[in-house]
């Protein structure tokens, strides 16, 4: 018998990857590398901040819907093009996560899925 939960975002890439947002097996859910996406798909407009704002939003929604909230997530990272905007990126962190205060990792990288997306940020909850 298959114990998982999924939830998905409707993230055009769940599809064509073959992935879900998260995953709840017992009491952990295991959310994706979320990056920027609008609900019609197209990429959250504006700087690091706003984009992390959306990854954040989305990935709490995932948790909620699989019975948990922000306060039980206990690991994230974030995945910046310009880790110029660390702090901007940490304060949207602190935001939503800063409660829970989570192990976090922050990463440059050289680019994302989109080359228009500034940041990418993926979480651990434990419910």
């Amino acid at each position: 018998m298959n114990s998982h939960q999924r939830a998905s975002s409707g993230s055009p890439f769940e599809d064509q990857f073959g992935f879900s947002r998260a995953v709840r097996v017992g009491d952990r859910i295991l959310v994706a590398g979320t990056g920027p996406i609008e609900d019609d798909g197209s990429t959250t407009p504006g700087g690091a901040a706003r984009q992390a704002a959306r990854c954040c939003e989305l990935i709490v929604r995932a948790i909620e819907h699989l019975g948990g909230s922000a306060g039980d997530v206990v690991r994230t990272r974030m995945y910046l093009t310009d880790i110029s905007q660390q702090d901007a990126v940490g304060a949207v962190h602190a935001r939503f996560f800063g409660e829970a205060r989570p192990a976090a990792t922050m990463i440059g990288v050289a680019t994302l899925c989109r080359s228009e997306w500034l940041v990418e940020i993926e979480a651990e909850a434990e419910v």
